[in-house]
């Protein structure tokens, strides 16, 4: 009899239901909300169920993320997948698929769009001053600013260059809810800053782009950003690394590569690694409020200076601009270009934005890439 019992006592307290806090059941139901919002809504699916599930079981089975102990026991499973996200590895490669995926056209096409993906950036500069204020250092503060670009491998990519590893876990999942909840974010910012009329504006079609100058801009791009801002190579050159496979047409392998299988494995590690950094202990504190509160403000902040910009390129060109597309100028790809679409189908059906908006939509993730280098050229990172 006592053998039954103390067999049933080890099995109970085996169970995760003995070593769970108020704060693990918090994170449980967050972690079915953002699987709610990805299966049901379809936000961003690829993202939102990896990161929700890495989330899920971090909360249930804490030890999944544990580190290598010092006799040589092995480290949890999502511990390995997060030391690639810690080294830049999996950003890097998400580029490269992203690269591969993109087309630069609309991009080389109006090459105006640079400056409306710039002006989505303001965003950044503004958190990082209001993180400042909000207590954290330098280095933190830039961490968490560059959540405004929506741009989660970039924001990935930054605060473990800065060393910013115990940040990780919140900053890289505001920017993915952000990059997620771009079609609930945006409208509402985009509908006050215009008026009818300018959502009503068609512009007109885009020139036809050569294979020659699809081929020789991702060269140019990396000649020009990586000698000015070295340490973005492993964000930029990836990106135009992929593009490069896209547009040269003689490795299609390659390219199908990038963009399929590798991305694909890519996002599972990185989103099930993120989700694992969110336990309890780590995500339910004053600092993670901030953070999540900041990016949020970063957030609307880019979208409106992308906006605002756009409305005075309206201006300027006597109507030609709609000022929706400047909205894009965040790194939402393809989401933001897509939601400027929407937006001004709601004005007039008939009206066709999602090329142009691609323009500034596909700057804006050099432009975020551009900002990160600049943050570790400041503060001397190689």
């Amino acid at each position: 009899m006592d053998y039954i019992i103390s067999t049933g006592s080890n099995l109970i307290h085996q169970t995760a239901f003995i070593n769970l806090t108020i704060g693990n059941y918090i994170m449980i139901a967050v972690a079915c909300l953002f699987l709610f919002l990805a299966i049901k809504k379809q936000y961003e699916p690829l993202l939102l169920i990896p990161i929700a599930f890495g989330m899920l079981l971090v909360n249930i089975f804490p030890d999944i993320m544990a580190h290598p102990g010092s006799h040589g026991e092995a480290g949890g499973l999502l511990y390995y997948f997060y030391l690639l996200d810690e080294w830049a590895l999996l950003p890097s490669l998400i580029f490269l698929g992203v690269g591969a995926m993109t087309d630069f056209g609309p991009l080389i096409a109006n090459p105006r769009s640079f400056l409306l993906g710039a002006a989505a950036q303001f965003g950044i500069f503004v958190a990082y001053f209001g993180a400042i204020v909000l207590g954290f250092n330098d280095k933190a503060a830039a961490a968490i600013s560059i959540i405004g670009g929506a741009d989660g491998p970039t924001s990935i990519f930054l605060a473990g260059k800065l060393g910013q590893t115990g940040l990780l876990g919140p900053i890289a999942v505001a920017a993915y809810s952000y990059m997620a909840l771009v079609p609930i974010i945006q409208p509402p910012v985009m509908k006050l800053l215009t008026t009818e009329k300018e959502r009503k504006i068609k512009m007109e079609q885009l020139r036809p782009v050569s294979k020659t100058e699809k081929i020789i801009f991702p060269i140019l791009v990396t000649i020009v950003v990586c000698s000015i801002l070295p340490t973005t190579a492993p964000l930029v050159g990836m990106l135009m690394l992929g593009n490069l496979f896209r547009e040269s047409g003689v490795v299609r392998q390659l390219t199908e590569t990038a963009s399929n299988a590798l991305m694909y494995i890519v996002v599972i590690l990185l989103g099930t690694s993120v989700g694992a950094t969110t336990s309890a202990e780590a995500f339910l504190n004053i600092a993670t409020i901030k953070i999540v509160v900041l990016g949020l403000f970063a957030f609307v902040f880019g979208t409106a200076s992308g906006i605002i910009l756009g409305k005075i390129m309206c201006k300027l060109t006597g109507g030609k601009v709609n000022p929706l597309i400047g909205s894009a100028g965040v790194s939402a790809v393809p989401m933001a270009a897509r939601v400027s679409q929407k937006v001004g189908a709601e004005s007039d059906p008939t009206n066709f934005l999602l090329m142009h908006a691609m323009g500034p939509n596909v700057a804006g993730v050099i432009g975020t890439a551009v900002v990160a280098g600049v943050f570790m050229a400041i503060f001397g990172i190689m």
